[in-house]
């Protein structure tokens, strides 16, 4: 992409209807530059809406992302439940396509009592599944594993930057309150550029020029991520955050995930203008 684009994870909540044809024109309203459709609950979008949602996406040029839905496990006990993810992810970026995104994201699994190794090699198995059916069907999105905001979530950003450099068409979302919460650091200008550091040493300057980051205040203990926040009502240092990405001159999309989406949304895209 040419530049950072900002936006809201969803339909804004200043929109009159709730749908995503309406949701990208808001977002365009309000001078922001890219929209995530949420599939959290489920894949429901047939594919003449998601048609009619690329006619609108390439009349406005809002660039699209797509969050899958929550229920994903890829590395769950159950052969079944696999299967059920997997296809989840397929069905995510099937229609994805159509709708015009170039990137979808989801929560890719949980450790389970497995020990971190084993858990990477069963993700990174399931994954190339994925990525080898999709290629199959001509279906070059980037797909993205989540950073996580739990330990028991399996996804530091370490070990989704080490998959995206095996896997192909496979790359990072850096949700940066995730990694904030998930480790109780990771949240000073030094820290944020160590995060950027390991992505430009192990996929290259062409990954920071392709970045799909989701960034929120988070309320967390000691075991990680309780619920989202108001950027302004939690402890991240966005201000810092923001200098770091400038610093680096990384391109691609930031999708808000606050209580306040658009709202928060506005505000980053401000401060980040204001940064020489």
């Amino acid at each position: 992409m040419k530049k950072l684009h900002f936006g809201t994870a969803g339909t804004p909540h200043s929109c009159r209807e709730r749908t995503t044809i309406e949701g990208i024109r808001r977002v365009k309203e309000l001078g922001l530059g890219c929209l995530e459709v949420e599939f959290v609950r489920g894949v429901r979008m047939k594919e003449e809406t998601a048609a009619a949602v690329n006619e609108v996406r390439a009349s406005t040029g809002i660039e699209l992302s797509a969050h899958g839905p929550y229920y994903i496990n890829l590395n769950a006990k159950e052969k079944e439940k696999i299967d059920a993810s997997i296809e989840r992810i397929l069905q995510t970026a099937r229609i994805a396509k159509i709708c015009g995104a170039s990137t979808i994201t989801f929560h890719a699994g949980f450790y389970l009592g497995m020990e971190a190794d084993k858990t990477y090699s069963v993700i990174k198995s399931n994954m190339k599944k994925i990525v080898d059916t999709l290629r199959a069907e001509g279906n070059d999105l980037w797909i993205r594993p989540e950073t996580t905001g739990k330990g028991t979530q399996w996804g530091s950003y370490e070990e989704i930057v080490k998959l995206s450099s095996e896997l192909d068409n496979v790359m990072p979302c850096v949700d940066f309150a995730h990694v904030h919460a998930r480790t109780n650091v990771y949240n000073t200008y030094d820290e944020f550029r160590k995060i950027l550091t390991h992505i430009e040493d192990n996929l290259g300057k062409k990954a920071l020029q392709n970045m799909h980051i989701h960034v929120a205040g988070i309320e967390y203990s000691e075991k990680g991520e309780r619920h989202h926040l108001n950027l302004n009502d939690s402890d991240l240092k966005y201000k810092e955050m923001l200098k770091a990405w400038k610093d680096f001159d990384i391109k691609g999309i930031v999708i808000c995930e606050s209580p306040n989406i658009e709202d928060d949304a506005m505000m980053l895209q401000k401060e980040y203008k204001k940064i020489n």
